[in-house]
C-alpha cells in the first residue's frame, strides 16, 4: 500500500531489512533461473547473496516464500489499481483493468516471466503455494469490490464480489497458463481479454 503524506517512515532497521530481502530475492531467482528451483539450495542462495543460512531463515521460512515474495505484493499493487478505476466503470471492467496490471510485466520481459510462471506452473510445491497466495488476493479485492457493488457492511451476506473476484483471477491464470504452454508466443494479454470476454459472453447468454 503507498504511503499517505502522514504515514511515519520505515525506520533504518525496516529499510535494512528489506534491502536484505530484496538481495536474497534477486540472488535467489537469478539461481533458481539458471538451475531450477529443485536443484537450488538455500545454502546457494545464501551464499550468492551474502548472507548466512541463519540469516536467510529469519528472512524467509523456506526457499517458496523467496518465488512468492513478488506475487504477495502484486494482490497490493491490483487492490491500488482496482481503488483508482473510475467510479463509472462497472464492476466487471474495473476488475479486468486492475488485475491485468501484473500480466503487463510479462509484455516488458517476455523471457524470465516465461522462465519465471514455467517454473511456479510446473513445481509442484510452488504452485500450491501460489494458490494459497491468490486467497489472499481474494481478500484484499474483495472489500473493493463490495464497495462498487453499493454492499454495505453489517447487511446480509452476498456472494457477487467474491464471486467476480474469484472469475476476474481464473481469467489471469487461463491466460497465463496458455501463455506458458505456448512457450511465451503468444499475446498474454490478448489471451486474457478473450477470456475476460468469454466470461462476460457466457454470464450474459444465462441472464433469464
Amino acid at each position: 500500500m503507498k504511503a499517505s503524506p502522514t504515514s511515519p517512515k520505515p525506520s533504518l532497521r525496516e529499510r535494512q531489512r528489506a534491502t536484505v530481502r530484496a538481495e536474497i530475492t534477486t540472488a535467489a531467482m537469478e539461481l533458481f533461473l539458471a538451475d531450477g528451483f529443485e536443484a537450488t539450495t538455500v545454502d546457494q542462495i545464501a551464499e550468492a547473496a551474502g548472507v548466512s543460512r541463519s540469516s536467510f531463515f529469519r528472512h524467509f521460512p523456506a526457499k517458496e516464500d523467496v518465488v512468492l515474495e513478488s506475487i504477495a505484493d502484486a494482490g497490493e499493487r491490483i487492490r491500488e489499481a482496482l481503488h483508482a478505476r473510475p467510479a463509472q466503470e462497472s464492476v466487471w471492467e474495473a476488475l479486468g483493468h486492475a488485475v491485468a496490471l501484473p500480466l503487463r510485466g510479462f509484455v516488458d520481459d517476455p523471457e524470465r516471466s516465461l522462465r519465471a510462471n514455467a517454473m511456479l506452473t510446473h513445481t509442484p510445491s510452488l504452485r500450491a503455494r501460489r494458490i494459497e497466495k491468490q486467497l489472499l488476493w481474494q481478500d484484499l479485492l474483495v472489500p473493493e469490490v463490495r464497495s462498487r457493488l453499493g454492499h454495505r457492511a453489517g447487511t446480509a451476506p452476498d456472494a457477487r464480489a467474491r464471486a467476480l473476484v474469484t472469475a476476474a483471477l481464473g481469467c489471469a491464470d487461463a491466460a497465463i497458463h496458455e501463455w506458458v504452454r505456448a512457450e511465451g508466443d503468444a499475446d498474454i494479454l490478448g489471451l486474457y481479454s478473450d477470456a475476460l470476454g468469454a466470461v462476460r459472453s457466457a454470464a450474459s447468454s444465462a441472464a433469464p
